[in-house]
């Protein structure tokens, strides 16, 4: 299933993609998908309703995040080895974990405000992970069962907030819109070998990150079962598993966002996003 939530910011309804590209309205079945509503068991109730029994939407409008909100939003650092290489970094023995403000989570489509005082506002496609079941000390060889779906993520981030400012890197990953997600949760039955995926990024029209989650030093997988080791994932939790090459603080010489910048970005198989920046007010 393709799932996907439209409507005005704040006024969101649940959907589902047929196959046929319509979107259909299943607000009757389930009020919005997050948290338990995205469990493994809420999810299979929603598989045996007939898309053709639903209501067409004919002009869906705007599309929102894929998830209404989320209960944490977790990111792996230096998890492709040509980003590791391109920043300088020694490729990391275990994951590096660490998380964005779940405020940051916002629409596909939406504009992508940088905030006060930003100088190096950066992009980073991503390949999300949505938790869909109590995940804790889980083996690497079971962790893909705890997987509700997948979706594209763009982890906006803000260098010199995050490494410049001292602390966590937590500060330069949280700003309001910081967080692109969706357009779809598309549920793991759909994608296969999430290991085999193209991620692609373009800025102002030209191609800057084009990789495959072949390149991740570490497999989601492996990222599930370590972070289960240390803490109890929930449905509904995402993770965002590390981005490619191509990153503006990577390149020789620097290059970051500016207003009016416009960003394309994809993860082959579930769906492309397109955000221009802003500056905030």
């Amino acid at each position: 299933m393709k799932l996907l939530r439209f409507g005005p910011v704040g006024q969101e309804k649940p959907g589902i993609l047929d196959a046929d590209g319509n979107v259909r309205d299943v607000s009757a079945h389930v009020a919005d998908f997050a948290g338990p509503t995205v469990s493994l068991d809420e999810l299979e109730a929603l598989r045996q309703i007939d898309p053709a029994s639903l209501p067409i939407v004919n002009d869906p409008g705007r599309i929102g995040s894929c998830l209404a909100n989320v209960p944490n939003f977790f990111c792996v650092g230096l998890n492709y080895a040509k980003h590791a290489a391109e920043t300088g970094a020694e490729p990391p023995k275990e994951p590096i974990i660490f998380s964005k403000a779940s405020s940051a989570l916002s629409g596909p489509f939406d504009p992508v405000i940088i905030p006060r005082g930003s100088e190096k506002g950066d992009w980073e496609v991503e390949l999300g992970v949505v938790i869909g079941r109590e995940c804790l000390y889980v083996s690497e060889a079971d962790a893909l069962d705890y997987v509700a779906g997948y979706c594209t993520i763009n982890d906006v981030s803000e260098r010199a907030f995050q490494i410049e400012r001292g602390g966590q890197w937590i500060k330069g990953k949280s700003a309001p819109t910081f967080g692109p997600t969706g357009p779809y949760l598309v549920t793991a039955d759909e994608v296969g070998d999430p290991q085999n995926l193209d991620v692609k990024l373009t800025l102002n029209g030209e191609v800057v990150q084009d990789s495959n989650t072949s390149d991740m030093i570490f497999t989601v997988a492996q990222c599930i079962s370590h972070m289960s080791q240390f803490m109890k994932l929930v449905p509904g939790d995402i993770i965002a598993t590390g981005t490619p090459s191509g990153v503006g603080m990577g390149m020789k010489p620097q290059r970051f966002l500016r207003p009016g910048d416009v960003m394309e970005v994809e993860v082959v198989g579930l769906g492309a996003q397109r955000q221009e920046t802003t500056a905030a007010e």
